[in-house]
C-alpha cells in the first residue's frame, strides 16, 4: 500500500475492493482548515497556554498577506517559546501544512505563519517597543487588560 502526500492533500485509504486478486484502493483528499477554524484554534491554544493581552486584528481591506493577525504576550522568553511550539503542533494537527516559525531561537518575538492567520508572540517589553497594534491603527496608547481577546 502506497500513501502519498500530493500538493497539500493527504491521501488515505477509504475503500478496499478485490479485483482479480489485486487490491484496489480509492482515497479521499482531506480538505484544508478554514480561516475561522485556524483562528479559533489559535485563540484556544493561546488561552490554554495563558497568553497575555491577546489581540485579534482583522486585516480585511488592509493587506493581502493574511486575513487575521493575532498578537499576544508571554511572561518570559521560555513562555513565548513554549506557546509558539504548542501553537505550531496544534496547527499541524489541524491539518495546516507548511507552518513556519521565525525567531524561536531568542524567543523575544516569535512569528508563526499559519497562512491566513499570522501570529506574533512577544515578551511584554519587546511588544511595547515594536507597537504592532499602533502600526495597524489600533490601541492608540490605551492599555489592553490582560487575558482580553479584542477583535478589531
Amino acid at each position: 500500500m502506497n500513501n502519498k502526500l500530493n500538493a497539500g492533500t493527504v491521501t488515505r485509504p477509504a475503500h478496499r475492493a478485490q479485483e482479480k486478486g489485486k487490491q484496489t484502493i480509492t482515497s479521499q483528499a482531506k480538505t484544508p482548515p478554514t480561516t475561522d477554524e485556524i483562528l479559533s484554534l489559535v485563540e484556544k491554544s493561546l488561552g490554554d497556554d495563558k497568553a497575555q493581552d491577546i489581540v485579534v486584528i482583522s486585516l480585511a481591506g488592509k493587506t493581502d498577506i493574511a486575513d487575521y493577525m493575532v498578537i499576544a504576550s508571554g511572561t518570559s522568553g521560555r513562555h513565548v517559546g513554549a506557546m509558539a511550539d504548542h501553537l505550531r503542533e496544534n496547527m499541524k494537527a489541524l491539518g495546516l501544512e507548511g507552518v513556519s516559525l521565525e525567531g524561536a531561537g531568542s524567543s523575544d518575538w516569535v512569528l508563526i505563519d499559519g497562512g491566513d492567520v499570522i501570529v506574533h508572540l512577544f515578551r511584554p517589553e519587546v511588544r511595547d517597543f515594536y507597537a504592532l497594534e499602533k502600526m495597524w491603527g489600533i490601541g492608540g496608547g490605551q492599555e489592553t487588560p490582560e487575558h482580553l481577546s479584542a477583535r478589531v
